[in-house]
């Protein structure tokens, strides 16, 4: 069967970004960053494993006439995440920051520079280099190529890590943004020596360069200025402000491309000098980083695989030399980085951390590296060194950074409990987690009817993904306005309650959510609750990890347009659930004014077990409390016919009997959060931490102090 060349590169396509995502999905289980994973997917791709198991297979995927299209791709691709990658980078990091920062960023270019440069001048370049690539522009680019921090990569770290606001972070990435900026210019430099044919030409180059560097910061960046505040202020970023940004884009990558320091370098330029105030830079980001980081950046990595050729160290001498590059990789930036932090008075915990974050290389480097390649600085024996070594340097960072700034250290930094110093009762506690803006009103309307008028303490907490975060390092302390916690806020607003926003990025969310529960002593964990996208079980993924790991009671609201809460219904059979389920309903009805009605479902008509446990929980002098004993064969279903008859909530502890099982997979009928007319509530209450409480709520007690002693 005839392929013509669409039908091929369609193909490829499918094949580098399903293999990326599949190996992102074992790469997350590890905690590495995804990064990780999209460059061992294109060395598994290459001649390294599939060129090596079957290279037919490889021959027929990756043809080498079909190269130059895929060459092609990855540039665009890669033109695109440098204008992303200077518009990430926030000046303001660059300023301000003592003489901390500045110290440990000078450090950790000039040390590793000058070993990648002394090892390129003493000995690479007699055994691994082309006798007729120039000597200096070897040394040159070896130095530049040990200097680099991967920034986007250190920033995802950071925010998934929850380090951003913490010393360590506010270093580090100040620190990266420096080295940034300066193996960028560095890169370019070096670029203008080796396309040089000769040394007045090299001297055109840089005078060229810096002319159209103050034409971009003296020209270009007012007009953008104007063009960003046009935006914030009218109709916000239009078609034609993207095609207009995406034109200059690519005339200042065509320019630095024309002069000779090569066209990422023009993207980078252009996306550092946008404004980051007002918006402009952050709707740009959001337009463009799915296609540049989902399509084509992994075109880059499977081309990158492609040329990585692991067979080319074929003796132990050269895999000896691989090791000895790791090791001077490793010292350069670990070791400077950590040594001159320490100097300026950070704790050798708080070095470490910031040598080891300094450590990480990634996507930047294989970015220098494959322009390397192509300018035939190196050879591909040593690209293949290099690759491995970047690799390893940034796969290191996660496990190393969890030895030496483990999770208690960080939790200081992110999770500090709140401190109550005001007199009186400890005031209720509740902890609401919105995934998306349309649950966020009707738990809103919930917390005001769970705490009236007293005191109490509501936190909302949004997490988000690390595939969603933006690279910057504001990502995951976006404004409420502008985040899933707006809707939340905007009823809480007007209904008079006070609610502190919570939002990090998180790669763990139910871990997290948990963490963050004990961390601001909740008496509640308020999820929201939404559509599963696969999974057929309404009470799976995250809502299930988070009961099954919660040591207190956790709630999912399935919101059906809750604002008011005066009738409230809740099913009963006696589990802990259910009482837990009781429990929240007399706080309904004290600091709401609620009428509660309690269905049980038995056998046995008397229902004389329930009105006992109902009696317990409400008081007859509180009144308010209406029982309902009915005989069902199902109790989902009375429950379901009960609810038809227009209550406000359904409060609903989880169990078989109302078809409610907190599971991660599988089919579950479900009816209630299925065909239920208004909204519900379903609880979970955790499991009895004594023998002596199972035996109690065996009973029919609520062995559950937490419940009472607040409600």
């Amino acid at each position: 069967m005839h392929v013509n060349a669409l039908t091929l590169l369609l193909v490829q396509l499918i094949v580098i970004i399903g293999v990326s995502r599949l190996i992102g999905r074992g790469a997350r289980w590890l905690g590495q960053p995804l990064v990780i994973a999209e460059v061992v997917a294109g060395i598994v791709l290459g001649p390294s494993l599939l060129g090596w198991l079957a290279p037919d297979v490889m021959n027929s995927l990756f043809p080498a006439d079909s190269m130059p299209v895929l060459k092609m791709l990855s540039q665009v691709g890669l033109v695109l995440f440098m204008f992303l990658i200077g518009l990430e980078l926030d000046p303001k990091l660059l300023k301000g920051r003592g003489h901390a920062s500045v110290a440990i960023s000078h450090t950790s270019i000039v040390v590793p520079f000058a070993l990648g440069a002394g090892a390129a001048a003493l000995w690479l370049y007699k055994s691994l280099s082309d006798p007729s690539v120039p000597f200096s522009s070897f040394v040159l680019f070896m130095g530049v190529a040990m200097s680099i921090t991967a920034f986007p990569v250190l920033a995802r770290i950071l925010t998934e890590r929850g380090l951003l606001q913490s010393k360590v972070g506010t270093v580090a990435i100040t620190c990266a943004a420096v080295d940034d900026v300066t193996a960028w210019c560095l890169l370019a430099f070096v670029v203008s020596i080796v396309r040089a044919s000769s040394l007045a030409e090299a001297g055109l180059t840089t005078v060229l360069a810096m002319a159209y560097i103050c034409f971009v910061l003296l020209v270009v960046k007012p007009f953008l200025a104007r063009l960003g505040a046009r935006v914030a202020s009218r109709e916000g970023l239009t078609q034609n402000v993207v095609a207009g940004t995406l034109v200059l884009l690519l005339a200042s990558a065509f320019v630095t491309e024309l002069i000779g320091i090569h066209a990422l370098f023009g993207a980078f330029l252009f996306g550092a000098v946008i404004p980051k105030e007002g918006g402009l830079a952050e709707a740009l980001a959001e337009r463009l980083e799915d296609v540049a980081v989902v399509l084509l950046l992994p075109i880059f990595f499977a081309f990158s695989g492609l040329r990585t050729q692991l067979g080319l160290l074929d003796s132990a001498e050269a895999w000896m030399t691989c090791g000895v590059i790791i090791l001077l990789a490793c010292l350069g930036k670990f070791g400077g980085s950590a040594v001159a932090a320490r100097l300026t008075g950070m704790s050798w915990r708080e070095s470490g951390a910031v040598g080891v974050l300094m450590n990480t290389r990634g996507l930047m480097e294989l970015i220098v590296l494959n322009l390397g390649l192509d300018l035939g600085v190196i050879s591909p024996q040593l690209f293949t060194m290099m690759v491995l070594m970047a690799l390893v340097t940034t796969f290191i960072t996660t496990p190393v950074l969890r030895w030496i700034y483990p999770m208690e250290e960080m939790a200081k930094d992110r999770l500090t409990p709140p401190v109550s110093l005001e007199p009186g009762p400890v005031p209720y506690s509740v902890l609401m987690c919105v995934s998306h803006g349309q649950v966020g009103a009707g738990m809103a309307s919930l917390a005001r009817a769970l705490v009236g008028t007293e005191r109490s303490q509501l936190h909302a907490l949004h997490l988000v993904s690390p595939e969603r975060a933006s690279l910057r390092p504001e990502a995951g302390r976006a404004t409420p306005a502008e985040s899933a916690l707006a809707p939340l806020l905007g009823r809480a607003e007007k209904l008079g309650l006070p609610v502190r926003p919570l939002s990090f990025v998180s790669a763990e969310p139910a871990e997290d959510i948990v963490r963050t529960a004990q961390a601001r002593r909740a008496d509640l964990v308020l999820l929201g609750w939404h559509k599963p996208l696969f999974s057929q079980t309404m009470l799976g993924g995250t809502v299930h990890e988070v009961m099954k790991a919660s040591s207190g009671t956790v709630a999912v609201l399935v919101d059906r347009g809750l604002e008011n809460v005066k009738r409230v219904l809740v099913p009963f059979v006696g589990s802990r659930h259910d009482r837990a389920a009781l429990g929240l309903a007399r706080r309904l009805m004290k600091q709401a004014g609620a009428e509660v009605t309690v269905l049980h479902v038995t056998s046995d008509l008397g229902g004389k077990g329930a009105r006992a446990q109902v009696d317990e929980l409400f008081p007859s002098e509180e009144g308010g409390v209406r029982l309902k004993v009915v005989r069902h064969d199902a109790p989902d279903e009375a429950a379901l016919e009960e609810a038809r008859n227009g209550y406000d909530l359904v409060v609903v502890g989880v169990g078989t009997q109302w078809g409610l099982e907190e599971r991660l997979f599988g089919l579950h009928r479900e009816r209630l959060i299925k065909d239920a007319p208004g909204s519900l509530l379903v609880v979970r209450h955790p499991e009895p931490a004594t023998a002596a409480e199972a035996v109690t709520e065996s009973d029919g007690v609520d062995a559950g102090p937490a419940l009472t002693a607040r409600s």
